[in-house]
């Protein structure tokens, strides 16, 4: 029996309804799902726009008229919630807001290059940098005092507020602050200024001190680097208060195992100090009527230095420091060689026997690659301080895992 031909033309259109259908079902399916995830969407900024209980006392805490109204804030929260790292904050001054951006970071230490100018010290890299408002006091001393007055705020339930010693954390009001002064201009000439400029926190009892058998901890920790001089730094008649401690040379306190010898480094040539920069510049010359010694302005742990580094102790210096590249080299091939670590271990022994703190400074910056691993080798290897440019790098970024040599 013959098919009509319009049966025929029916079955073939079926296909083509059975995949519309498809196509409306799948379509209804996804406009279906879009208005869950809108009204999920819509419902959520209904909690911001219109909060709900809960969220309404927590976006309004603490302000006038609502729940908490008085209590938003604390006393010593000047650094709420700030964990404070072991990294130094070099060249402190050169940063948009000196001395808060590193507090901020969670660095414990930070850097001020001091010159001596007509009885005043400013602060700067460079003479070309010196401005008349950017003093010791103006950039250091005075905002710290303000700090550590909030942290040791006086009330009738903390009647003698410096009695507690708070230091700038509030996370860790034990842990210290330490001021590293670098000493630019001739370090003798320098040094009653310093101590006369430390005054207003000396009153206050806010720095740390030696008494003659241990060091006494207080907020405060102030070390002398550059041409600072180590036989003034050492006497308890230039330093009566001894609250002025040494940044001893760490390259001299290589210390081996058993019969092991200190290994050849080839060094990059000789550092710039002070004597050599102030030859080409006669205002940096001592004032007049002193006499000055070829002893007095060698640099970074150079300065009125003693014959034997086991004059190096607690009692008068506290950090141990040496330029990375002028005494461990160049890294090549992006990885320290075995020398290079032996000369690091034996320097950091030494240095911790005398219970002093290492830092190296002048490390490797780029690339970053390179950097990092620097970092992750010293702090490996024991080092008590890492000597930061990059605040964000170095506490912020996981810069412990090395992506490659360029990143």
């Amino acid at each position: 029996m013959k098919r009509r031909n319009d049966d025929f033309d029916g079955e073939k259109a079926m296909p083509g309804v059975q995949r519309r259908r498809c196509m409306r079902l799948g379509l209804g399916t996804l406009i279906f799902l879009g208005i869950i995830q809108l009204l999920s969407v819509l419902s959520g900024l209904l909690i911001v726009f219109v909060p709900d209980g809960i969220h309404n006392i927590i976006n309004k805490w603490g302000q006038i008229g609502h729940a908490g109204q008085g209590l938003s804030s604390w006393p010593t929260d000047f650094s709420r919630a700030i964990l404070p790292i072991p990294c130094h904050s070099h060249n402190d001054y050169w940063r948009r807001v000196p001395l808060y951006s590193a507090i901020a970071a969670g660095c414990i230490s930070v850097e001020a290059d001091i010159w001596l100018f007509d009885g005043q010290l400013y602060i700067g890299h460079s003479l070309a940098s010196l401005t008349p408002n950017r003093t010791l006091a103006s950039l250091y001393v005075d905002p710290l005092v303000k700090i550590l007055e909030n942290q040791n705020p006086t009330t009738r339930f903390h009647p003698d507020g410096n009695a507690s010693h708070n230091g700038v954390f509030d996370t860790e009001p034990e842990q210290p602050l330490t001021l590293l002064i670098d000493f630019k201009t001739s370090g003798p000439s320098l040094f009653p200024y310093v101590v006369s400029a430390l005054e207003p926190l000396r009153s206050r009892g806010y720095l740390s001190h030696y008494n003659g058998s241990q060091m006494i901890n207080r907020p405060i920790i102030v070390v002398g680097t550059g041409n600072a001089p180590f036989d003034l730094v050492d006497s308890t008649v230039s330093n009566p208060y001894q609250d002025i401690f040494f940044d001893a040379p760490l390259g001299a306190m290589w210390e081996g195992l058993a019969d092991e010898e200190p290994p050849t480094i080839p060094k990059s040539g000789p550092p710039v100090y002070g004597a050599d920069i102030e030859a080409s510049m006669p205002e940096l010359a001592a004032p007049k009527g002193e006499q000055r010694s070829a002893n007095d302005d060698l640099g970074q742990g150079k300065s009125g230095a003693p014959d034997s580094p086991e004059a190096y102790t607690t009692a008068n210096s506290f950090y141990a420091s040496v330029s990375f590249t002028q005494s461990i080299g160049h890294v090549l091939f992006g990885e320290l060689s075995e020398s290079q670590l032996a000369l690091i271990r034996g320097q950091i022994r030494g240095a911790h026997r005398r219970g002093l703190k290492v830092r190296y400074w002048e490390l490797p910056f780029w690339p970053i690659g390179l950097r990092n691993h620097v970092w992750d080798v010293l702090v490996q290897e024991g080092i008590d301080l890492l000597n930061v440019d990059d605040l964000k790098g170095a506490t912020k970024g996981d810069w412990r895992k090395r992506a490659g040599w360029w990143s």
